[in-house]
């Protein structure tokens, strides 16, 4: 493929053109890369060590799974909007050169009957940075597939933060979500913005734990941080049904207590 073709592809294009190209890392993961050299250690840093820090039971419920690694993605002018409902990524392009700011995608997912596409730029983003979207987007599947029994014990721990008056989120979308089921006078468990701020609190959540398995990072302070202990008990209940994998921690103290075998 030339550079001049690869240059203004369309998403939905260069994943069909490329899908059986695809290398893979494992039975759920493969990747493909183009338009940037990636040598044997930034796949490692992309790839390998975020993936080996996923807990055995998220990736037993993930999808077969493409994470494809480009430039830039840019988002296409709504000229292209026809009949009907567009074929996931026709809208979307991959790019050598970097795109306006108000065109600027850092990432995309799309769904299928062969599994989930995840197209991350790289170019010019931090790693820190793309480990944060990598993990956002497997919370983002693990949601999807969370049983019911799970889902209904996720929605009671939001239920009695929420009768308790509890301030703040993990991030802001679910805060923003949240400060719209609260306008009311009583919260409802079975309404469609009740599910809704709980599927989007349990993404931010998720991407947090499972951020936090693989890298050292600081949970960010201030007036729209769910508190400490109300946040401890969220990850604690990952931790019971998502456990890390040997050799990692979720808490700075249980990096000193012996290896614990993980759920099966």
């Amino acid at each position: 493929m030339s550079q001049s073709d690869f240059a203004r592809i369309s998403v939905a294009d260069f994943v069909e053109r490329f899908r059986s190209e695809m290398v893979p890392l494992s039975n759920t993961f493969s990747f493909f890369f183009a338009g940037i050299p990636l040598s044997d250690e930034d796949v490692k840093e992309y790839l390998e060590d975020p993936i080996a820090a996923l807990p055995p039971e998220v990736v037993k419920i993930l999808p077969k799974t493409h994470v494809i690694l480009v430039p830039y993605l840019e988002r296409a002018n709504g000229k292209e909007k026809r009949h009907g409902a567009a074929t996931p990524g026709a809208r979307e392009i991959i790019s050598l050169d970097k795109p306006p700011e108000n065109k600027s995608l850092t990432h995309l997912h799309f769904r299928h009957n062969l599994g989930a596409d995840l197209i991350f730029s790289i170019k010019d983003t931090e790693v820190a940075d793309y480990h944060y979207y990598f993990y956002q987007q497997m919370a983002t599947l693990a949601e999807a597939a969370l049983p019911e029994s799970a889902r209904a014990e996720y929605h009671g721990l939001l239920a009695e933060e929420l009768s308790a008056r509890v301030h703040g989120e993990v991030d802001e979308e679910s805060w923003r979500q949240k400060m719209a089921i609260r306008r009311g006078n009583k919260v409802r468990r079975d309404t469609k913005a009740f599910r809704a701020y709980a599927s989007r609190s349990f993404i931010d959540t998720a991407t947090l734990y499972l951020h936090g398995i693989c890298c050292d990072i600081d949970v960010e302070t201030g007036p729209r941080q769910l508190p400490s202990r109300y946040l401890r008990k969220r990850l604690l209940w990952l931790e019971g049904i998502y456990p890390p994998p040997s050799g990692y921690a979720v808490f700075p103290e249980e990096l000193n207590e012996p290896a614990r075998t993980n759920a099966t």
